[in-house]
């Protein structure tokens, strides 16, 4: 009798796991991603290519989501990127500017239509803007500056400026992420890639803000978050005539710029360039730090640059614990001697 209790245990037990298993499978055959892309006129956000290699690390198709009244020109150069299964099109210009109430009500429509079980964008302005409603949409708890896929349901993002890794794993059934760019390859085209092109369902969203313009600092010099190279300025220049200096070394090098938030408080440049954990995130090959203490909140936005080199009179600036390279002295006599041997 016993014999037929352990019996009848192992038995039950045993098709419960083949049971788990083959949910398991079925689920993993389930999986689909959707991956905003934000369009600029007839381009787009090259931070989308870096949310696309993301959405590959999960099992299943990718589906990009184009939409603005240029949208066909981004559509067309996004069907030819590598690992994209589908590109939809929404060709309207209610979602010109990538505005968050009518851009979420059309991502939360392509998801019930797809199927989707993840929702991706990159972590700049417009990701940060749309990803929130979006998930407050789909009743689903956002998970924000992705640097690691694990897997389906598990995700790693840093916390406390950078100083301590989270992994954060999910039991909503759709997952919104937004992902670090300088943690991700961007995908690239492929000549044998082709994904098949669908317009987009129209959508009733009524959108409770309206765009009026837009004031951008135009310059010649590389975007500074897709900068292969960076020079970036702190207080210590003095002065918005000061900064110049940084300029002048950046055009010797062909390199972005970049700034503390204690140079753009201070009116030295514009806050477009703040670099930091409440400015734009770098990872350069190379970046030059001039006159900058290096605080955590600096450090958290460009710690992960491939070399870090500072200048600053202060030996003990807590930046030379990052740094590759490290010059201490004025960076008045310092940056024009390098300026002439370049």
């Amino acid at each position: 009798m016993l014999g037929s209790a352990r019996y009848a245990l192992a038995r039950s037990s045993a098709l419960k796991q083949r049971a788990f298993g083959r949910f398991y499978a079925a689920q993993k055959s389930c999986l689909s991603s959707l991956v905003f892309v934000e369009t600029k006129g007839s381009g787009f956000d090259e931070g989308a290519l870096n949310a696309i290699t993301a959405a590959r690390k999960i099992s299943g198709p990718v589906v990009a989501v184009v939409a603005g009244s240029e949208a066909d020109a981004a559509a067309k150069a996004i069907a030819k990127i590598e690992g994209v299964d589908k590109v939809v099109v929404a060709k309207d210009a209610a979602y010109d500017h990538a505005l968050p109430e009518t851009t979420a009500a059309l991502l939360k429509a392509l998801q019930e239509k797809e199927g989707a079980t993840h929702i991706f964008a990159p972590h700049t302005a417009a990701g940060k803007n749309i990803m929130p409603r979006l998930a407050a949409l789909l009743d689903s708890q956002q998970i924000s500056d992705v640097i690691s896929v694990e897997s389906e349901d598990t995700f790693m993002r840093p916390v406390y400026a950078g100083n301590a890794i989270a992994t954060v794993q999910s039991s909503d059934p759709i997952r919104v992420v937004t992902v670090r760019t300088t943690a991700f390859p961007a995908a690239t085209a492929s000549a044998s890639a082709s994904a098949a092109e669908e317009a987009a369902p129209a959508v009733d969203a009524q959108p409770l803000s309206t765009w009026i313009k837009e004031d951008m600092a135009k310059s010649d010099r590389p975007d500074l978050a897709t900068a292969k190279r960076v020079v970036s300025g702190g207080r210590a220049v003095k002065s918005a005539e000061g900064f110049q200096i940084i300029y002048d070394l950046a055009d010797k090098l062909g390199a972005g710029v970049g700034a503390s938030r204690a140079a753009v408080d201070a009116g030295y440049c514009d806050n477009s360039l703040q670099v930091g954990q409440t400015g734009r995130i770098v990872a350069p090959e190379l970046y030059i730090g001039i006159g900058i203490s290096g605080a955590i909140q600096h450090l958290a936005g460009m710690k992960d640059s491939k070399v870090i080199v500072a200048i600053n009179k202060d030996a003990d600036a807590p930046i030379f614990q990052i740094a590759d390279y490290g010059l201490v002295g004025d960076l008045f006599t310092i940056v024009p001697e390098l300026i002439e041997k370049i």
